[in-house]
């Protein structure tokens, strides 16, 4: 006769990970509310407010944006370092609208083009896509 009682054994625990999930959802709350998202890079676009009444005056400027690389100003080829000084003879005032039209052209080629555009004294835009 056996004299060792052997109690029954325990079934094993698996671990709680409740409270793990709960720390990492208030992490993630919390970094979600500290973070600042994109406010660095913004491309300060107006909107034309009235300009159904305003009038077209001179001679076409438009300005396409192409995905190869291509821009056309009224449908000539031209080069984007070159494109404010073919646009100045066509506007007869310097607050005349230019408009953009991008051709499946990325992002960052109309971001590049309204910058230089802006230097050379262009601030009225027209984007279209």
């Amino acid at each position: 006769m056996n004299t060792f009682a052997f109690a029954h054994p325990r079934r094993t625990r698996r671990p709680d990970l409740t409270p793990m999930i709960d720390v990492v959802f208030l992490l993630l709350v919390f970094f979600m509310l500290v973070s600042r998202f994109g406010t660095q890079g913004v491309l300060p676009l107006t909107p034309t407010g009235g300009a159904a009444t305003a009038s077209w005056e001179g001679p076409p400027r438009v300005v396409d944006l192409y995905a190869n690389g291509d821009i056309r100003l009224n449908g000539k080829a031209v080069f984007a370092e070159h494109l404010s000084g073919w646009l100045q003879p066509l506007m007869p005032s310097p607050d005349s609208a230019v408009i953009i039209r991008t051709h499946d052209a990325d992002l960052q080629r109309l971001v590049d083009t309204v910058d230089h555009l802006s230097e050379a004294g262009i601030t009225r835009l027209i984007v279209m896509e």
